[in-house]
């Protein structure tokens, strides 16, 4: 597929990227401890990956709270910025292009992650169902289990946070990353001031569809005043159907999807941001995004659009040649195979991923995969 449309170049803000090819962000669970510090083994992984056209770093909790998940990395601390900067060095070595994902979990996280043990913060106290959260019961071991009730954020604390945003685009900027993502999709803190089934709210954060969707102008403006509007993107995960599978958490399904995230997608036109990212549903036998949804994309947002889930170099080729995406990204098969854009130009064989050593431990089913032997 050398010839496709996978691999020609496409613009990025003020990058021109080599491919269209995207390493998606994927929790791996492998910082240092104590701290939640990116470490040397995990410049090696990124670092491993580069030929992707565009990098999206594992979700990066923006402060101590936003903490949902055992040994995933921060960028609040003099010593996570540190140890970011040895990834991006690493990444900028292979002329690779690399963002960082900015996560804040909200209600989708334990008491025993929380600062202190307190109650998780959310937008209304209402716990998070159908959903686990991986927390350390010792050194180097973990194990699931069912989110802690939340507490209601104040109006300040809601304000608040959206400085916190602000300054951890600031850090990542400091660790010399290339742009941000802001993580607005998979159930998490965003998506919950969006969804009707998580915020209450009786205060200008919650009640109407524009309401809902303040917190969420407010991040990506503040967020954009700090590293240009042109280096940053948005993931939604906007669920049209749900699924019973006993699967990582997906998010939320809204009454009306369709006009949820379009009004959301407005929003991000707005402010001007060069990209917005689309998780669609990943689960066996999933349905397609509705054609009318991704049309509707292209007719409100002038950015880059890229799709994940499920993604086959066939299918992505099919989306970008249809006109409704400029870039797709490849999970799964980037975590076993860190040479992909290669494999897929070639048609060679892909490594099986192991799922086994997806989330912690150490360099084996993370570091260690192979690349293609000719």
């Amino acid at each position: 597929m050398k010839n496709s449309v996978l691999f020609d170049s496409v613009t990025l803000g003020p990058y021109t990227l080599r491919n269209r090819i995207v390493l998606p962000p994927l929790t791996r669970s492998r910082s240092s401890q104590p701290g939640n510090i990116p470490n040397d083994l995990m410049a090696t992984y990124y670092s491993q990956r580069s030929s992707a056209g565009f990098m999206v770093t594992e979700g990066t909790q923006i402060e101590p709270r936003g903490q949902g998940y055992a040994w995933t990395p921060g960028i609040y601390s003099p010593e996570q910025i540190v140890g970011w900067r040895k990834i991006t060095d690493a990444v900028h070595e292979k002329k690779g292009t690399i963002f960082l994902q900015l996560w804040h979990v909200g209600r989708v996280s334990h008491a025993s992650l929380q600062p202190g043990g307190a109650a998780p913060i959310a937008p209304s106290a209402i716990p998070a169902d159908n959903v686990r959260v991986f927390v350390e019961t010792g050194p180097g071991q973990g194990a699931l289990t069912q989110p802690s009730a939340p507490r209601a954020l104040t109006t300040a604390e809601v304000k608040e946070l959206v400085q916190l945003y602000a300054k951890a685009a600031r850090n990542a900027l400091d660790a010399g990353f290339d742009g941000v993502e802001i993580h607005s999709a998979n159930g998490y803190l965003l998506n919950q001031f969006i969804s009707a089934h998580t915020n209450q709210r009786d205060d200008e954060y919650g009640g109407s569809l524009e309401n809902r969707l303040r917190f969420l102008a407010e991040v990506t403006q503040a967020v954009a005043d700090v590293v240009g509007k042109e280096r940053m993107g948005v993931r939604f995960s906007p669920l049209f159907a749900t699924t019973d599978e006993d699967r990582v958490y997906l998010g939320l399904v809204e009454e009306d999807p369709h006009t949820t995230y379009i009004e959301a997608i407005k929003t991000l036109e707005k402010v001007g941001v060069a990209y917005v990212s689309i998780a669609e549903a990943d689960w066996d036998n999933a349905p397609d995004l509705p054609e009318s949804f991704r049309a509707d994309i292209r007719k409100n947002f002038s950015g880059r659009v890229l799709y994940a889930g499920r993604y086959t170099p066939e299918r992505g080729v099919s989306v970008i040649e249809a006109g409704w995406g400029d870039m797709i990204a490849f999970g799964r098969p980037f975590i076993a195979n860190p040479d992909l854009p290669e494999r897929i130009a070639h048609g060679w064989s892909l490594n099986p991923v192991d799922p086994k050593t997806m989330y912690g431990g150490t360099a084996k089913g993370y570091a260690d995969y192979p690349a293609y032997q000719r």
